[in-house]
C-alpha cells in the first residue's frame, strides 16, 4: 500500500481495515511519501520486497499542474505494473470531483474500500462474476443495462 501526505483523507487506513476484515490472513505493507509522483518509488520498493499487489493511493489537486502530476504517475505506474508483472490499482481522488469536503470524503472512504476489495477478489482469483455490473468506486454502483 503507497499512500501520500498530500492526501486529505486517511486512505490506506480505510483500505487496510477493508483488506484486514476480509482477508486477516493478508500481509499489508505500507509506505507514505510525500505526492502521487512518490507514489512509483513507493510502489517500485514494495514490489521489489515481494509485494505481489498493490494499491496506490493518491489525492490530486484541482490545478492543471496536479492534474498533469497524476497523467505522469499514471502512465508510471502502467509501465511498472509491465516491467515488474505486479498487480497495481491507482486509486485515485480528484479534488475537484465533490462539491464539498464531506462529499470529498465519502468519495475517498467509498473509493478506497471498494478497491480493497476488489484487491483481495483478484488475489483470490478474479473479478469475472462481476462483469458488466455498473460497479463503481468512490460513487453508488449504477448496475448493468438491461
Amino acid at each position: 500500500m503507497v499512500d501520500t501526505t498530500f492526501a486529505r483523507v486517511d486512505m490506506a487506513s480505510e483500505a487496510i481495515d477493508e483488506i484486514k476484515s476480509l482477508a486477516p490472513d493478508v500481509e499489508v505493507r505500507r509506505i507514505t511519501v510525500p505526492g502521487i509522483k512518490n507514489t512509483i518509488w513507493g510502489a517500485k520498493k514494495l514490489a521489489r520486497e515481494g509485494c505481489t499487489a498493490l494499491l496506490v493511493l493518491g489525492w490530486v489537486g484541482p490545478s492543471l499542474t496536479d492534474k498533469l502530476s497524476y497523467l505522469a504517475m499514471s502512465i508510471g505506474l502502467i509501465e511498472l505494473q509491465i516491467h515488474l508483472d505486479v498487480l497495481i490499482l491507482d486509486v485515485t481522488v480528484h479534488e475537484d470531483e465533490a462539491a464539498d469536503e464531506r462529499e470529498l470524503k465519502s468519495i475517498a472512504v467509498d473509493r478506497s474500500r471498494k478497491h480493497a476489495r476488489n484487491l483481495v477478489a483478484l488475489l483470490r482469483g478474479d473479478l469475472s462474476r462481476l462483469a458488466g455490473m455498473g460497479l463503481r468506486q468512490g460513487r453508488p454502483d449504477v448496475g448493468p443495462i438491461i
